[in-house]
């Protein structure tokens, strides 16, 4: 074989190596997925994306300013329905399926941003079972972001129609569209893992004709993303300490556990009336057929240019949330962007003590004797106390249990000891050099970070 055959073949050998390889690429960080029948639709970056429901490369549907989000399937699987950022505010749109112009269906002013822990407004939830209207829950009809309510509007325009019950979360229309199941409670963004206060959310089946409700789950735990196909509604709860699927026959009214993930929690459950039921987890998504009662997980890969992934140089001045001077006074520590930098205060060099653009650094400390400065990390994955010289040189772990979020570090006199507090109200210490945790105080009611 000649060298020119052999050469060519080689080349064509890793053009073909670099294809599959970015064809089993899994892509992550996939959210708000939808499933109609042998199509996902999910939110990457801002924007939509569609993949076949067996995986693949996902192709772009928005390309919009702002955040497109929650997208729903119209029945027939020809319309999406989400919501869209293009007005920079959160509105309802409707686009075919395939790609193409979207048409604003909202125009009332919307609440936002909004923190994180509301969400968005005018979020979409679905259509009714026609396919003539789109769901979603608003703002527009309440005063207060604890209080939301749901509402439809015509896919061809028109006025909203707030649903009977006076206040709502999420929701879903029974295939006759005759009933509801849907969620008096809104908690969905917020981060509290097992958490059975009352703000836990519970479901109810809403008969629109009698307008009665009647609760179905009744449990201490969160259950959310309610899903009705056939004669049963499948739903996510963490009655097991993690969020995983359930199912509620309503004939029965006996409810069955369906997944057991234990490291990740199944979010934004969506299903169709085929009986497909996509979800996120960990950042990818899952596919559980209620017919076979199989669950499986769907590599896909999303084919961007990872601009907001590439490394760059970026100015911190205006970023600063923490800063401190030197006991001596001849140079600054400043928290910026999760890194540590020191700064003379007069003349010499700024420094970058730690340059982790993947941890996390915050809440320093300066030594007593100046050469050293104690903070906290995630560098090691969760946080810990770290030390180390004021040139940045010689970073040291001090802590290695995991104790929560960490704050406030305090040196002794002495330089020999660093006191800090942990998100369980506890007052610790910890060798400079490095040892045991010594639990001092614990407070019952708050975090303490007033000590010496």
């Amino acid at each position: 074989m000649s060298i020119r055959k052999l050469c060519t073949r080689f080349a064509v050998a890793l053009a073909l190596c670099g294809v599959a390889s970015f064809a089993a690429a899994q892509t992550k960080l996939l959210r708000f997925p939808d499933i109609c029948n042998d199509r996902i639709v999910f939110t990457y970056g801002g924007d939509l994306w569609t993949v076949s429901a067996q995986g693949g490369t996902a192709i772009r549907l928005t390309a919009g300013p702002g955040l497109q989000e929650s997208a729903r399937f119209s029945p027939d699987c020809s319309q999406i329905a989400f919501t869209g950022e293009y007005s920079g505010e959160d509105q309802v749109y409707v686009m075919p399926a395939n790609g193409g112009v979207p048409t604003q269906l909202t125009f009332y002013p919307a609440q936002g941003p909004l923190p994180q822990r509301w969400g968005f407004d005018n979020q979409v939830y679905g259509w009714t079972p026609d396919g003539n209207r789109v769901l979603f829950r608003g703002y527009m009809d309440t005063f207060a972001l604890a209080q939301p309510r749901l509402f439809t509007v015509s896919k061809d325009g028109g006025l909203p129609e707030a649903l009977p019950m006076t206040f709502s979360g999420v929701g879903a229309y029974s295939p006759d569209g005759k009933q509801l199941v849907y969620s008096p409670l809104f908690r969905d963004f917020r981060t509290w893992n097992r958490y059975q206060g009352g703000w836990a959310e519970d479901l109810y089946i809403f008969d629109i004709a009698t307008q009665q409700g009647r609760n179905i789950t009744n449990n201490p735990r969160t259950d959310r993303d309610p899903i009705w196909i056939g004669n049963a509604i499948y739903f996510v709860s963490d009655r097991d300490d993690v969020l995983n699927l359930y199912k509620y026959d309503i004939a029965t009214s006996q409810t069955t556990q369906l997944t057991k993930h234990r490291n990740f929690d199944a979010r934004w459950a969506s299903g169709d009336r085929a009986g497909h039921i996509v979800y996120e987890l960990g950042g990818e998504l899952h596919v559980y057929d209620a017919n076979s009662n199989q669950d499986r997980a769907v590599s896909i890969a999303v084919p961007t240019d990872g601009t907001r992934t590439r490394a760059e140089h970026i100015a911190v001045a205006d970023k600063i949330e923490q800063s401190g001077l030197s006991p001596h006074g001849e140079r600054a520590f400043f928290v910026a962007r999760g890194d540590l930098f020191t700064a003379p205060v007069e003349h010499g060099i700024t420094r970058n003590l730690t340059q982790t653009p993947g941890a996390h650094e915050r809440e320093a400390a300066w030594a007593p004797d100046g050469k050293h400065i104690a903070y906290v990390s995630d560098a090691s994955g969760d946080e810990a106390i770290w030390v180390r010289d004021t040139e940045g040189d010689g970073a040291r772990q001090l802590t290695h249990e995991v104790l929560g979020r960490l704050f406030a570090p305090h040196w002794s006199p002495d330089g020999k000891r660093i006191a800090f507090s942990d998100s369980a109200n506890r007052i610790e210490v910890v060798d400079a050099a490095g040892g045991k945790v010594i639990q001092v105080a614990r407070d019952g009611f708050g975090l303490q970070r007033d000590y010496a």
